[in-house]
């Protein structure tokens, strides 16, 4: 390929680190005045970048840069999911940090360094660009998990999600270079081609670390012990982001990593994601049961969520791998909008409401929020004819064609716990004898998100068709 269609490959990671560089400097000189206007351009430079995705060598321009970077339909399904999450977690900011003194202008160019970061991830096939990608993506989740300064929570929040994540990157390095030792190459197919040839005892050692920190970027359990922290003490519309688009990108890499590097050595990672699964679904299921704060339930709601998604690779069919994109698309919105849906809920002084009880009359106050966030818990619960249904009986399909039925039943009997801290929530708001008034302050651009992300979770069937080719496209890229 000639330079310019390397270029034209990674279009979308140029866009984006122009604008990240572009505004920083404008936040650099003209301070936190322009945060408004340094927000509405991260968010044009997202679409620009969305836009981009759409060019023949950016979803089939195949491997570039001497195979450290791959642009094929997977990465881009990944991408389109991954800028749509950041930049509505752009647009409901401004509300929330006004409590703060004000949006300051660095909040939008850290979600668009992370975003060149998550974009770097998805098309790695190659340890280096894994490795570059999800250190950057991660230098700037610290800084935003501690973005509210003189919030103790949020300060806590980002010195737990630092310590751990880089803990969890050293696991991750020790097995890349396990691996590396073992197979000779750093890259994807390499490691496949040695895998292929029988697995040693050492490249074993070195599959079980590397799953061990990826299991940590998705907080499958058991190294889910970060996400409840940091879910509850980082701002609002940061906890939205970590739940969203870093979600998406964490788990388009493992799943490249298992299929395309591990893909030969499927008999021994199978094990470790389904028993990921398996463990993340019942205790997401169970630990929630007892959560009193609103943003700690959709912590443990976002791990038990990530072991349904895990059903999905352990099946390692393209089906499978096509059931996870599409478990992720609809999770994203699912859980967009219940984040939001947060976002709104503040008593008459405009404080944040976060505890489970103080939602009690929301459906007095606020009917059609409570109904929204009504729709996204019913969907979240797996309940038909919500979108939400769909995502899991794709899962459990792909499980049950790939002869593992039995991991299907688990997981479908673990959704009728899961269940219960739904409904408790939906119970609280609807049926609970109301213990404060809330604000009625609306905001237009939250409100449209909200509606948007209600409509695609009821009538989401009706992209069936549009969804199915699309994820059977990206999964066949990888195979």
């Amino acid at each position: 390929m000639d330079s310019l269609g390397v270029f034209a490959s990674v279009v979308p990671e140029i866009i984006l680190t122009i604008a990240a560089l572009a505004l920083l400097m404008v936040a650099a000189f003209a301070g936190d005045r322009t945060a408004g206007l340094v927000g509405w351009l991260a968010v044009a430079a997202l679409a620009v970048t969305g836009l981009a995705l759409t060019l023949p060598a950016v979803h089939g321009g195949g491997e570039i840069f001497g195979g450290l970077y791959r642009a094929d339909a997977f990465a881009t399904f990944a991408k389109a999911v991954i800028y749509t999450a950041a930049a509505a977690c752009i647009i409901v900011a401004p509300r929330f940090f006004a409590r703060d003194g004000g949006q300051r202008a660095e909040y939008p160019v850290l979600i668009l360094l992370a975003c060149i970061g998550m974009s770097m991830m998805t098309s790695a096939v190659d340890f280096v660009t894994l490795y570059v990608g999800l250190e950057l993506t991660n230098l700037s989740s610290y800084v935003l998990a501690s973005f509210t300064r003189r919030d103790l929570r949020s300060a806590e929040s980002g010195l737990k999600y630092f310590v751990l994540s880089s803990l969890a990157s050293g696991i991750l390095l020790y097995g890349m270079s396990l691996l590396y030792g073992f197979s000779g190459t750093t890259s994807f197919a390499g490691v496949a081609t040695a895998l292929a040839d029988g697995i040693s005892m050492g490249q074993t050692f070195g599959l079980v670390f590397i799953l061990a920190g990826l299991a940590f970027k998705i907080s499958a359990v058991p190294f889910h012990m970060w996400t409840p922290d940091v879910y509850e003490g980082a701002p609002t519309p940061v906890t939205a982001f970590f739940a969203t688009a870093p979600k998406v990108a964490a788990f388009a890499l493992t799943v490249r990593m298992a299929i395309v590097a591990m893909g030969p050595g499927m008999s021994s990672w199978q094990q470790i994601v389904i028993f990921l699964a398996l463990a993340s679904i019942v205790l997401g299921a169970v630990a929630a049961i007892t959560q009193d704060n609103i943003k700690r339930l959709l912590a443990y709601s976002s791990i038990n969520n990530v072991g349904f998604a895990l059903i999905g690779l352990a099946a390692g069919t393209a089906d499978g791998v096509a059931s996870v994109l599409s478990y992720l698309l609809i999770y994203v919105v699912m859980t967009l909008g219940s984040f939001i849906c947060v976002l709104q809920m503040r008593d008459d002084e405009g404080n944040q409401v976060e505890s489970i009880a103080s939602l009690a009359g929301l459906s007095q106050t606020r009917p059609g929020l409570a109904a929204a966030f009504g729709i996204f818990l019913f969907s979240l619960a797996g309940i038909p004819p919500l979108f939400g249904f769909w995502a899991k009986f794709l899962v459990f399909d792909a499980a049950v064609a790939a002869g593992l039925a039995p991991l299907a039943v688990v997981g479908i009997a673990a959704s009728v716990i899961s269940a219960f801290y739904y409904l408790k929530v939906i119970k609280v708001i609807y049926l609970d004898t109301p213990t404060g008034k809330f604000s009625t302050e609306r905001n237009a651009f939250d409100y449209g998100i909200i509606t948007v992300c209600a409509a695609v979770v009821v009538v989401g069937y009706l992209f069936n068709p549009l969804l199915g080719e699309a994820s059977a496209a990206a999964a066949a890229s990888l195979f």
